[in-house]
């Protein structure tokens, strides 16, 4: 027993080996990171705190220097914790009016719209945008400014799917990105990037290609600058290329101590799309933790999504690998007793098969239960009326056969005038009500509900009763028909004895006072219950 143990254990080693991804050195070297992550947030928190200090030790008239302070204080947390960033922004706001300067109140305000653009709060980025009056800026301020429009109007298109605003939106943030280009230094990172952007949204891959790659080959970028970069290039591309880039991306994010990413969200779901799982669960648990940190809902809400997905993906991975090894079990014990490796075999091909047959019997069942009903009361109506029939052909065949005898007879012996009165006297106005009149009583016993129903669909003064001396009129004795599945105007003419523009004429008119559209109506009609379906 225990070398079969052991036989086992080698066999699941291999399997797993097998089944195990290579990793890449850049995986490993983000992984590495996250593990230092606590080490960058400290130096951050570290510089956060001197800020702090500095500025509680500042005095409360020393406006200058407060805001000096708040801006620095400001950086820090832009893309680190939303709440934080949002106050100093407002402290930003509020100490700009008290020095009246409003050309910086428009920057606050930009930096505020910023802010917001990344929680998704797009009513109050463009709140922000249309408070500010481009023409108190400083060119510098000025490109943020068209840098926040850009980026705004490129968001609202990428969630909003319908073409008119979608080409509004484009049109907006290609405007912008010319303004941003124009008001940028040539050779600087605002001139590369944006015109990237610009050569993306305009469909010029391969220019745009150009410059993120230029700018990832110089030395001028921060590892914030490198990361967004890198993130932008990787959507241009694809493949292992792509995971290589926000791989890049989502290392230097951590380095900036930078929570406000999407790359590391970005990878998860490429390692999950290749089915990584244990790879894209760990990034993806990453990237929630940044959501959170950052205070970011909608993105948060999005990677819970994600991870949602990816659970059940393991736990249908976790079944299936309890499969294999189940086989691997069967195969040992075979080895030893064939006879069982049969018999294990066909029970497991036989279990497949009965899962796969109790989903279509659970499927066939609910179709099933909804048809029996339908057929119990076909059967009791052709029950009812094929008794009903009988007895009426009955009753003409004994009628036909006295008039037939009393024909000869009259013929035999000449009395014309006796055969003309025996021909008058079969009255057919009468048969034929008595025939509507039989037919009618006997609907009604099966469908005593009708004609409520039917008068249900009307307005109250388009409802159709029958009068004193009726059962059924001839308008709803169409309906009555139609509910037992006679539904061609033809057949319904032939038994009404009526033609077929008749039938057809009296149907519109009905159907164009209901309270519902014409072949709704007529479904409605079929749905009229059968008198005792439930006690059958």
């Amino acid at each position: 027993m225990k070398i079969l143990l052991c036989v086992l254990l080698l066999l699941l080693a291999s399997f797993q080996a097998e089944s195990k991804t290579p990793t890449d050195s850049l995986l490993n070297v983000l992984k590495s990171e996250i593990q230092k992550k606590r080490f960058y947030i400290n130096e951050k928190n570290g510089r956060i705190e001197k800020l702090k200090e500095t500025l509680s030790a500042v005095s409360k008239s020393d406006l200058h220097d407060q805001y000096a302070l708040c801006d620095k204080l400001y950086d820090e947390y832009k893309d680190f914790v939303f709440d934080s960033a949002h106050v100093y922004t407002l402290k930003l706001i509020q100490l700009s009016s008290l020095m009246h300067n409003l050309p910086k109140h428009y920057e606050n305000v930009i930096k505020l719209g910023a802010i917001q653009l990344a929680c998704g709060m797009f009513k109050e980025t463009f709140e922000s945008i249309n408070q500010i009056h481009t023409n108190m800026l400083h060119d510098s301020v000025k490109l943020k400014y068209y840098e926040l429009k850009s980026r705004a109007y490129t968001d609202v298109g990428f969630y909003n799917t319908d073409e008119f605003y979608l080409h509004s939106s484009h049109t907006e943030a290609i405007r912008a990105l010319d303004s941003v280009i124009l008001l940028s230094r040539p050779g600087s990172y605002d001139r590369y990037k944006y015109s990237a952007e610009l050569f993306t949204i305009s469909g010029k891959i391969p220019q745009a290609k150009a410059c993120y790659v230029k700018l990832l080959q110089s030395n001028m970028l921060t590892d914030h600058q490198r990361a967004m970069v890198a993130n932008d290039l990787s959507n241009l591309t694809s493949g292992s290329e792509k995971e290589r880039l926000v791989t890049l991306a989502a290392i230097y994010d951590i380095r900036s101590s930078t929570k406000q990413t999407l790359a590391i969200f970005s990878l998860g779901k490429l390692y999950f799309k290749d089915g990584d799982l244990e790879n894209a669960e760990m990034l993806l648990q990453e990237a929630l933790h940044q959501a959170q940190y950052y205070g970011n809902r909608l993105h948060k809400a999005e990677i819970v999504a994600i991870l949602t997905t990816l659970s059940a993906q393991k736990l249908i991975r976790s079944e299936t690998q309890k499969n294999h090894i189940l086989t691997y079990l069967i195969v040992i014990l075979g080895i030893a007793i064939i006879g069982t490796l049969v018999i294990s075999l066909i029970v497991y091909i036989r279990l497949k098969r009965v899962r796969h047959r109790e989903a279509l019997v659970k499927e066939r069942n609910k179709y099933l239960d909804s048809i029996n009903k339908t057929l119990l009361e076909d059967a009791r109506i052709k029950e009812e009326y094929i008794g009903y029939f009988f007895n009426v052909i009955s009753g003409y065949i004994l009628k036909l056969e006295k008039i037939k005898r009393n024909t000869e007879r009259k013929v035999k012996i000449k009395n014309y005038e006796e055969l003309l009165r025996l021909a008058n006297d079969i009255d057919i106005k009468r048969e034929r009500h008595t025939l509507f009149n039989t037919f009618d009583n006997i609907f009604l016993k099966l469908f005593p509900n009708f004609i409520a129903a039917f008068n249900s669909l009307l307005r109250p003064e388009d409802q159709i009763w029958p009068k004193d001396n009726e059962v059924l009129n001839t308008n709803l004795r169409i309906f009555a028909l139609m509910r037992l599945g006679i539904k061609d105007n033809q057949t319904i003419a032939n038994i009404l004895e009526s033609a077929v523009s008749t039938i057809y004429t009296y149907k519109i008119r009905i159907k164009s006072k209901a309270l519902v559209h014409g072949d709704d109506f007529e479904n409605m009609i079929m749905e009229i219950k059968f008198v005792d379906v439930d006690d059958i």
